[in-house]
């Protein structure tokens, strides 16, 4: 991608970004729901210090660019709701992730994790409050009298498909399998499948659910699943490679872990250059699955490009 273009799409992602984080601000004010009794103010502190604290907001960016791909215009509101479901699941996994049961990270995107800022169970209850959020978010009908509202059989669609991308079969299952690989290294088959479920599910989700939200033909949401199976997967392979060749402050995070925790990873068994040839694979291929939407996808193939030069 020529600078101009990187340029104009990381504008295009920080604005972006920042509608979805004044979304979730508001999401997550302290006022209750109905149904709700209170929310707990040390909860809610903890839940907007995982969940408002920057970060490129990719996945949800996808669910929004993946809906007006199909001229959805009507549901900017829905897309821009289940983007923000998408990115409390992402920010729950994180918040989990960073606790000393897991990963045990002490850093998250420049700042002390959930369980520094506060404490263990804080932390465990930050997440489990964003990820029974997002549910509510997507759940909520209170616009479904709107001409242009999405059909019922859609938001339970986008439901089911959340809970299965982030469940058992998904996000949870690949963290699982990531700790067992601690143990017992997997093959390349191995890795591959984990790092489907732990990071590509919610990418494949996230593509697919706006297209969804824009009503788009069977044929056209598994294309842009397929897009985001392949954009999952390249932005796994880059991660790993900022692990092996980034510093902390460039990351915000510690990195060399993956390396010292023995995890793992595509690039600690094939190599830098390997890897780096696979990501590259990984980007045409999900440029070439954007191909029959023409100049109609250009702020996907920017997408796929970024995932292959981010710096963080």
């Amino acid at each position: 991608m020529e600078n101009d273009a990187r340029i104009d799409f990381e504008n295009l992602l920080d604005n972006q970004a920042q509608a979805i984080e004044t979304l979730l601000r508001d999401i997550l004010g302290d006022g209750p729901l109905p149904g709700e009794i209170i929310r707990p103010k040390q909860l809610m502190a903890a839940m907007r210090h995982g969940a408002l604290n920057g970060g490129k907001r990719l996945r949800p960016f996808l669910v929004v660019e993946s809906a007006a791909l199909f001229g959805a215009k009507s549901r900017q509101r829905e897309a821009m709701r289940v983007a923000a479901a998408l990115e409390c699941v992402h920010c729950y996994s994180l918040i989990h992730d960073d606790l000393p049961a897991m990963d045990d990270d002490d850093m998250r995107r420049g700042q002390p994790t959930v369980h520094k800022a506060f404490d263990e169970a804080s932390a465990i209850l930050a997440g489990d409050g964003l990820l029974t959020l997002a549910f509510d978010i997507i759940a909520d009908d209170s616009d479904d009298r709107s001409p242009s509202a999405m059909p019922p059989a859609a938001r339970l669609a986008l439901i089911r498909g959340l809970a299965r991308a982030s469940g058992i079969g998904g996000m949870v299952g690949g963290q699982m399998l990531d700790l067992d690989a601690e143990h017992k290294k997997p093959d390349e088959a191995g890795i591959i499948r984990l790092q489907a479920m732990k990071t590509g599910a919610l990418f494949r989700y996230a593509c697919e659910a706006g297209a969804i939200v824009a009503g788009a033909a069977d044929g056209d949401r598994e294309r842009l699943a397929e897009f985001g199976s392949a954009i999952g997967l390249a932005f796994q392979l880059a991660d790993d490679l900022l692990d092996l060749t980034a510093d902390a402050d460039q990351l915000g995070k510690a990195t060399g872990k993956d390396v010292a925790a023995g995890k793992a990873t595509l690039a600690a068994l094939h190599g830098a250059d390997w890897a780096r040839r696979q990501l590259d694979g990984l980007v045409e291929q999900a440029l070439d699955l954007l191909e029959p939407f023409g100049e109609r996808a250009a702020v996907l193939k920017q997408a796929a490009h970024f995932v292959s030069w981010r710096e963080r």
